[in-house]
């Protein structure tokens, strides 16, 4: 029996204080002596619980996952807001609840940490926090938003040296980063409809263009969202490729970059296992997240991807293993190492 891992959770049900103390936060963003205090938020054990016990902890029962890495809820990331300081006291109150969660259900959730991002801002800037969310809180992988201003990318390409201290704490500490955007403040990108797909596809053809796998062979992204566009087009990346004078996409992406299965049909799993091979792909259902209906057709949330696995005649019985747990394991090793301190 696998555990069934789902490594793309976010605390979209966080208690309506979290958003009232960034509300007044942002209310006060010109008025930096108002601005709130970290401390003045006050949220119990017991709220964090009710939150969870009655939304992703009852879904992943009923699913039948056992195991999420729970991030910050990614729209509320919103990293062109304010400015370092205002990302900085945010970033640390969103993933100190994210630890508090896995603290109280440590058998069902696992921290990964959101970075303080702010447009403009050198990103050596996020290590502080990066560092105390894997050393004290037992983070296993970050979220890293290649886009902070929100729709309107100001940032260098992934590629760039300018990530590259963020990068050698990724290796040193062996976690992973999600890409992952925040919402759009530009009004010809919808945030989950077209900013997240966009920011995914994007994202994998940087890494196309550049090296950065020959500077940080041991480094490891997550691309979400399937994807994006990426494996629908993988002829079109591979033959870009060519043009570019670049390796086979196999040898210079396939070992550093991951894509999970927040894709919200079947026929889109099944393109993805087609295309993209079993060892880089990597169960993820962002539950409770940007689709949340149920599907008219099939008469089952568009969320609820096990199904779109289980149900797959793609994946061999070995293949949905490395996709439930074994790939995981393999891509996040402080996961790894977590699930064997429990004996698991």
């Amino acid at each position: 029996m696998s555990l069934i891992i789902d490594i793309h959770g976010h605390y979209t049900t966080a208690p309506k204080a979290l958003e009232d103390w960034r509300n007044r936060q942002i209310a006060n963003l010109n008025d930096k002596a108002n601005l709130p205090k970290a401390s003045e938020l006050s949220i119990s054990d017991d709220e964090l619980r009710e939150t969870i016990v009655s939304n992703q902890l009852k879904k992943m029962q009923e699913r039948g996952s056992d195991l999420t890495i729970f991030s910050p809820r990614a729209s509320f990331m919103a990293h062109h807001i304010g400015d370092f300081e205002v990302s900085s006291t945010w970033a640390a109150i969103c993933n100190e609840l994210c630890y508090r969660v896995a603290r109280l259900f440590p058998d069902n959730f696992i921290p990964a940490a959101m970075l303080p991002q702010s447009p403009g801002v050198d990103p050596k800037t996020c290590i502080p926090e990066l560092e105390k969310c894997v050393t004290q809180y037992g983070n296993v992988a970050i979220n890293l938003n290649p886009d902070p201003s929100g729709g309107h990318w100001t940032s260098p390409p992934l590629t760039d040296k300018a990530w590259y201290p963020i990068y050698e704490k990724m290796v040193d500490h062996r976690i992973p980063a999600m890409i992952h955007v925040s919402t759009s403040c530009n009004a010809c990108f919808h945030t989950t409809g077209a900013h997240y797909i966009n920011a995914d596809t994007t994202a994998v053809m940087q890494l196309i263009q550049g090296d950065l796998f020959k500077d940080f062979p041991e480094l490891k992204f997550i691309v979400p969202h399937g994807g994006g566009a990426a494996p629908y087009h993988w002829g079109r990346y591979r033959g870009l490729a060519q043009e570019l004078k670049k390796p086979l996409l196999k040898d210079h992406l396939l070992n550093n970059l991951f894509f999970d299965t927040c894709v919200y049909h079947q026929p889109g799993i099944d393109l993805l296992t087609t295309v993209i091979p079993v060892d880089n792909i990597l169960f993820a259902s962002e539950m409770i997240g940007a689709v949340r209906g149920i599907d008219p057709e099939t008469g089952h949330y568009y969320d609820d991807t096990k199904r779109y696995i289980e149900a797959s005649k793609i994946l061999s019985a070995e293949d949905k293993h490395k996709v439930y747990e074994a790939n995981a394991r393999r891509v996040y090793p402080r996961l790894d190492a977590a699930l064997k301190k429990k004996g698991k």
